[in-house]
């Protein structure tokens, strides 16, 4: 990657021969001629890129591999421009699954009819919270969980934590996001780390998937597939989801945690029903005729407006609602599942949800890592650290308004 002090000899991109491939010892580069100007390396940035685990499936599918092959694909169509490093952020969804879990059970055991603290409403899409802090304000922004979104907690550890350990300042890291959807660049827009200066963004750049797609179908890169990298300086090879067909799961792990948490129940396979439509379904556990919880997943905006409607009115059944604003959910993202013309590409998230559903998963409690994590970065799991890094605070409408803002 070039820099704003490299002369273009310097830095431009040299083809190397098998002998200097073979060398065990580096060939010096040329001096430079009279006048240019020497590239200082210490200006250099390091590219590093997140892919969003909604992502990977549609990969996977626009080139009938497994995930795990598509991952490879992608990161050595990246590395062959120049990328440095390209992580997976599913870490990043263990972090905010984690902390929407325990925020739930918090809520649950407070709430009551003068105070309450549920429903508890899904905070990690960010044209469902852009909607609900700029247009409703209250009664649903006290609803919506304080969790950071996984991109936000991506742009921290990327920033933060991998920067520390390499040896970088945040400040030479140019961190781009890969996701399924358009909303994404505009929540890098308002995403801080919490760690660093204020106004120090988490993500320099959001490309959709559908943007990189393009982008590999027209270059005529010789491209060698690479494992992911990790945070940690190990090889990942395999992409391991989470439960859930058409998001990071939230729902499913936090409604088996509360269960067992709550009521001392283990709960395997979840069962749905669809009610309004099949983006708006419910889950409940009960027990001796008595329901202990019920859950709902609601996806798109008419359905939306179905939940904050009831939410209003005062009459709302649920303790929890995953509430994503693309119908079908992140999968669906307009920046992946679209035809040329614009249309919703069905097939394609058929075979989308095949192929996520046929990969291995895990839950986020199994991840070693996330506990390293937990003690080495954040100084534990209940540390103050910890609450200002994957934790935020949900504004209603009365914010200042900048160049920013959808006009809804």
């Amino acid at each position: 990657m070039k820099c704003e002090h490299c002369t273009r000899k310097e830095c431009s991109k040299k083809t190397k021969t098998d002998d200097q491939e073979n060398a065990s010892v580096e060939v010096p580069s040329p001096a430079p001629e009279s006048g240019e100007e020497k590239c200082d390396a210490s200006e250099h940035r390091v590219l590093a890129v997140s892919v969003c685990p909604q992502s990977l499936p549609y990969f996977a599918a626009k080139f009938s591999l497994s995930v795990t092959d598509a991952s490879r694909r992608l990161c050595g169509f990246l590395k062959s421009l120049g990328v440095h490093y390209v992580f997976d952020a599913t870490i990043a969804a263990d972090f905010s699954i984690l902390e929407s879990q325990k925020e739930f059970v918090r809520r649950f055991h407070q709430h009551s009819e003068e105070e309450p603290a549920l429903p508890m409403l899904t905070s990690a899409c960010p044209g469902w919270v852009r909607y609900a802090e700029r247009v409703l304000g209250h009664p649903v922004t006290p609803h919506l969980c304080t969790a950071r979104s996984p991109q936000q907690i991506m742009g921290s550890l990327v920033k933060d934590y991998f920067a520390r350990r390499q040896d970088l300042s945040a400040d030479r890291i140019f961190h781009v996001i890969v996701a399924p959807c358009y909303d994404r660049k505009l929540e890098a827009l308002q995403e801080d780390v919490p760690t660093a200066s204020p106004g120090f963004r988490g993500t320099d750049c959001v490309l959709t998937s559908g943007e990189i797609a393009q982008m590999m179908e027209q270059s005529d890169l010789s491209v060698r597939d690479a494992a992911l990298d990790t945070l940690f300086g190990d090889v990942r090879e395999e992409v391991r989801r989470h439960d859930g067909a058409s998001s990071d799961g939230c729902l499913a792990h936090i409604f088996r945690h509360a269960a067992k948490e709550l009521f001392d129940e283990d709960v395997g396979e979840l069962t749905y029903r669809a009610l309004r439509n099949r983006d708006f379904q419910e889950v409940t556990l009960e027990k001796s005729g008595k329901v202990l919880l019920r859950f709902a997943a609601a996806y798109g905006f008419r359905n939306i407006q179905n939940v904050v409607l009831k939410l209003k009115r005062g009459r709302f059944p649920y303790h929890f609602v995953e509430v994503l604003a693309c119908a079908g959910g992140c999968l669906n993202g307009r920046g992946q599942a679209q035809t040329e013309d614009g249309r919703a590409d069905r097939a394609l998230l058929q075979r989308m949800r095949g192929v996520h559903a046929a990969g291995p998963g895990r839950t986020p409690e199994t991840s070693a890592h996330v506990q390293d994590l937990y003690r080495e970065w954040l100084d534990g799991a209940d540390a103050p650290r910890a609450r200002g890094t994957l934790h935020t605070a949900h504004q209603g409408p009365g914010r200042p308004a900048d160049g920013r803002d959808i006009k809804w």
